[in-house]
């Protein structure tokens, strides 16, 4: 098996940021009570912090299936956005 790598850039709509931290800070902590096989998730902010990189490195497809997994929108949490300007997006295709 053979490791896996991810990297997401992320480009913040003004106010938002404050959000991103802390919807960010709850998913590493997830990452790191729950993953068993996350072997890198680290966040990255330009200077003025309005762009951000994250980087993920996995010990195998399982140990990324079981991340994605754990940071899924429960039903009650969809249920609780609904009407929101929050919006979920669901996967459609991936690799």
């Amino acid at each position: 098996m053979s490791e896996v790598e991810g990297i997401a850039r992320f480009k913040f709509h003004e106010g938002k940021l404050e959000e991103f931290k802390r919807l960010s800070a709850r998913a590493m902590d997830i990452a790191r009570t729950k993953d068993t096989g996350t072997l890198q998730y680290e966040i990255y902010f330009n200077d003025d912090q309005s762009e951000c990189i994250v980087l993920e490195r996995y010990r195998d497809s399982e140990a990324l299936i079981e991340h994605g997994a754990h940071l899924e929108p429960s039903a009650e949490l969809r249920a609780l956005l609904a009407g929101s300007p929050v919006e979920l997006f669901t996967l459609y295709l991936s690799l």
